[in-house]
């Protein structure tokens, strides 16, 4: 059996997918807000997320990036909103799907059929695959399938970036000097290297940052070297 998560502030909401779903064989857990469902899910297994974007307090979006910060569990909205730029920025921060109110109910389960079994079958619920996994706040990279995600996109890296990155990324918080870095990616002594290192950060930074003059993740530690931010 699997478990999904509804969250809609909206009580006959609530109500009307937990009747659908039952019939399905589904185990359902409910929340009235996003704080309620990342309470659920951080305590319990959930193979699918049916949120609402509009909700009071923590709206669907705010939910959804935390979320991706502890769990790749398939999400798909529910929003009474059908504007594409809700829809693309939706999808943009991870989300898998979306339905628009008012929905059909066939539609409904099978759109949570679908990306359940597709879950399943790409080994979203196997733990070794999730070891192989790195996860800081919107970044993620799959070590297993080389792949790195932010907030949802794919980042395009070099080998060479994506080796300092995983660096990084497995020791959040441990500040690298240059010397370390060269000395780890290149396995071989740093003679006059931190230059070339200063490089790969600095065009890994543009395509990991929104904003490269304010990193959120690779940080300088002035007169020390870098590090990946938790």
């Amino acid at each position: 059996m699997y478990n999904v998560l509804i969250c809609d502030d909206d009580k006959d909401i609530r109500n009307a997918l937990e009747i659908y779903l039952s019939g399905q064989d589904y185990r359902i857990f409910k929340a009235e807000n996003g704080e309620g469902a990342i309470k659920i899910l951080k305590e319990n297994e959930i193979h699918l997320v049916l949120l609402d974007i509009m909700m009071p307090g923590m709206d669907g979006r705010v939910c959804l990036t935390k979320i991706r910060e502890f769990s790749n569990v398939p999400v798909i909205f529910l929003t009474a909103m059908n504007e594409e730029t809700d829809i693309i920025m939706g999808l943009g921060l991870g989300a898998d799907d979306y339905i628009t109110k008012p929905f059909n109910a066939l539609e409904l389960t099978a759109r949570v059929a679908s990306h359940i079994r597709r879950y399943d079958r790409l080994g979203g619920m196997n733990k070794q695959e999730e070891q192989d996994v790195l996860r800081v706040a919107g970044l993620e990279m799959n070590d297993a399938a080389k792949i790195v995600m932010l907030d949802g996109n794919a980042v395009n890296l070099t080998k060479t970036e994506y080796e300092i990155l995983k660096l990084l990324m497995s020791h959040p918080g441990q500040v690298y000097s240059p010397e370390q870095i060269y000395e780890n990616i290149w396995n071989e002594e740093c003679l006059g290297g931190e230059s070339t290192v200063a490089v790969h950060i600095r065009h890994l930074r543009e395509k990991i940052e929104y904003d490269p003059g304010k990193p959120r993740y690779l940080k300088v530690v002035w007169g020390h070297g870098y590090k990946i931010e938790n």
